[in-house]
């Protein structure tokens, strides 16, 4: 349950060879392009680090409508994006929600500061004896921003924050998402901050992510 976690009109040109500018795109889907992340995980009170890299590989999947581009981890496993026009999507599988998966729409790059979406999915928890309504919000609250992130200063940062939220849980339940998308490279760093106490189920998720090279083709 936890883990998880746009055309403006334009006129003919008189000349015909000319193209029309091309938007920032937040991914990259060249294959060998590489991300090698810093994360570290508080979630026990004990701050715990690792790193792993991300590869783009020369393979799509169709999903669905969508087809989507597939990266390896270092560590194991895969992670699917897809880039619809200005929309961006990930595939994920939820860890312990009884095989649930989600198309999850993490960004709109065109959306003005303050635009908001959501998802409404509905989790299966072992040890809980009914599906738990979620809600993933969204919020673009920051565009056109410079970040630094391991001494490396990127232009025309989106700032996303998102929260989990539940009918069902009314109290217990508190989360703080914010992801920072930089052109080209994507994700540059994420928090994830989730406190989660519901009848008996408690869990607590401090996770902090930041790129700390890329090597883009």
């Amino acid at each position: 349950m936890i883990a998880v976690v746009f055309m403006a009109g334009c006129s003919k040109s008189d000349n015909p060879d000319q193209k029309p500018p091309e938007h920032d795109v937040y991914l990259n889907t060249n294959v060998g392009s590489t991300w090698t992340y810093h994360e570290d995980n508080s979630s026990s009170g004990t701050t715990v680090g690792s790193d792993y890299t991300l590869t783009s590989t020369n393979t799509d999947t169709s999903i669905g409508s969508k087809i989507y581009h597939i990266f390896s981890y270092s560590y194991g496993g895969s992670q699917y994006q897809n880039l619809s026009e200005h929309d961006y999507y990930q595939f994920d599988s939820i860890p312990g929600s009884g095989g649930i998966t989600l198309e999850r729409l993490y960004l709109k790059d065109n959306a003005l500061e303050g635009t908001s979406w959501s998802q409404d999915l509905s989790l299966k928890i072992p040890n809980l004896p009914i599906p738990i309504p979620l809600k993933i919000s969204n919020t673009i609250a920051e565009k056109g921003i410079t970040r630094t992130v391991k001494g490396i200063a990127y232009a025309d940062v989106i700032h996303v924050s998102s929260s989990l939220s539940s009918a069902l849980i009314t109290s217990g339940f508190t989360t703080s998402i914010d992801s920072y998308f930089a052109p080209k490279y994507g994700l540059i760093e994420n928090t994830t901050k989730v406190d989660l106490n519901f009848m008996g189920l408690v869990q607590k998720v401090d996770l902090t992510t930041q790129l700390v090279s890329a090597t883009l083709k």
